[in-house]
């Protein structure tokens, strides 16, 4: 299963999308946003939408997913768009590295476009790197993610925490937030306990 929902995102002209930062808030979550949250989930995922509201539901209760960054894109009062990134560790490092995986990226249908989900990216970046994380991994549509800066991961000496496909593996990719981290280390990634189960790791 992608874990991001990027496969449905498709991009848009340069005016449109500039019309639409004018007019976009990015802002942390509350907890009394969980149910525009979950209807964004919802939409976004289609036939999976319950499922995987189910799943962001559990990473936000989720102790070993913490510390996590999630961000909610709004519209004109309306929540159009949603990123979660949860707390993640390398195995079989010297020094611990601070890591995160990104999982799910949402966007309402009605938003996509228009450059929304790459907004939610570039501004969970920003506050990651703020506060001192130095790698980003997500499992999704490799057409999408190099463009905010992501690269194939398992080629760089990172493991997904269950096999990738063949087939699939540009679907697993990594970005760092802290210059000269990718090529110092190498090890499988292990992730939070709601995202601990190989069939969340299937395309």
């Amino acid at each position: 299963m992608i874990l991001c929902a990027s496969s449905m995102i498709r991009h848009s002209a340069g005016p449109k999308k500039a019309t639409r930062r004018a007019m976009l808030e990015i802002r942390t979550t509350t907890d009394a946003d969980l149910q525009d949250i979950l209807l964004v989930e919802k939409t976004a995922f289609g036939e999976k939408g319950q499922e995987i509201a189910d799943l962001v539901n559990g990473l936000l209760n989720d102790q070993s997913a913490m510390p996590l960054l999630s961000l909610i894109a709004i519209h004109d009062e309306q929540p159009i768009g949603h990123i979660l990134f949860t707390k993640a560790q390398i195995t079989d490092v010297k020094h611990s590295i601070s890591t995160v995986i990104l999982a799910p990226l949402a966007v309402a249908p009605a938003a996509q476009s228009r450059g929304v989900g790459g907004q939610l990216i570039q501004e969970g970046l920003k506050r990651l790197s703020e506060s001192g994380i130095e790698l980003v991994f997500v499992l999704g549509h490799p057409g999408y993610y190099p463009r905010h800066g992501f690269r194939t991961a398992g080629i760089l000496g990172f493991e997904a925490p269950y096999p990738i496909p063949e087939e699939h593996a540009d679907a697993w990719m990594v970005q760092e937030l802290r210059p000269g981290v990718i090529g110092s280390v190498r090890g499988t990634v292990k992730c939070s306990d709601v995202l601990n189960h190989p069939e969340l790791w299937r395309e």
